[in-house]
């Protein structure tokens, strides 16, 4: 697992090259304009809903002693819950609408990589291509959720949630790796066995995903360059992750 980890992380070093040297940057502007605007809107929503959910939570408090620490506590709490369901929810939102944008630039890659001029891969539309990932990202959407809130409840438990801390974060990771490598998958594999490749790779999914999140950490340029360079590098290994299972839809057809 660590060591898939570490290929899916490597596999961000040669992004920022590769963007410039197929001209990929001008298929980014509208997935970075979705990105910048949906992270500003989640990121008011969450300073204005901390307190509120802080008051809430100081609401089921029965006892009088600790009141002010309690408060305090229970704010950042509040801040936490709802930081992370943004960030879960900013995720799954820019990953879902920026599919039909995505797809180009993951099939330039496999292109470039495989050195196939055409592949017998699925052709579809815009509309078919928005579709999957609005399908895949509802559906990883809900799935996060309900592993979420429960770690979200080990917060509370002192030392246990030191633990909680890093399965949280890993569990961000493996759902957004998982909506970058279907960005190639979905030109080769149907909807239940992208499912199951991706739980096949879940290292490299984690490694891509980590990245993701940590460029999210940067104030502006994260939400610029998150996708442009998580996409780029989830493209690189997942085409290669197909390419050693021969699970590419037919053979290539080389450029000369």
């Amino acid at each position: 697992m660590i060591k898939n980890i570490l290929k899916g992380i490597q596999a961000y070093s040669g992004a920022l090259a590769l963007i410039s040297k197929l001209k990929l940057w001008k298929f980014f502007f509208v997935p970075i304009f979705i990105s910048v605007i949906t992270a500003t809107i989640i990121g008011f929503s969450s300073y204005i809903l901390s307190d509120n959910i802080g008051q809430f939570m100081m609401g089921i408090w029965p006892w009088e002693f600790g009141g002010s620490f309690v408060h305090k506590t229970f704010n950042i709490l509040g801040g936490l819950i709802i930081l992370v369901i943004g960030l879960i929810i900013y995720k799954h939102i820019i990953l879902a609408l920026s599919a039909p944008f995505m797809s180009p630039v993951s099939e330039r890659i496999e292109v470039y990589l495989t050195g196939a001029e055409r592949k017998n891969h699925r052709n579809t539309t815009f509309n078919e291509q928005l579709w999957r990932g609005i399908r895949i990202n509802m559906r990883n959407l809900v799935k996060e959720l309900l592993i979420t809130i429960p770690i979200l409840l080990l917060k509370f438990i002192p030392i246990v949630n030191i633990f909680s801390t890093v399965l949280l974060i890993l569990v961000q990771a493996y759902y957004a790796g998982f909506g970058n490598m279907d960005y190639t998958l979905e030109r080769h594999l149907n909807y239940r066995k992208s499912t199951r490749f991706v739980r096949k790779h879940k290292g490299v999914a984690i490694g891509n995903g980590l990245v993701f999140i940590l460029f999210l950490l940067l104030p502006i340029i994260g939400v610029i360059l998150v996708l442009p360079m998580s996409v780029t590098a989830a493209s690189i290994k997942t085409v290669k992750l197909l390419e050693e299972e021969n699970l590419f839809l037919e053979s290539k057809i080389y450029v000369s």
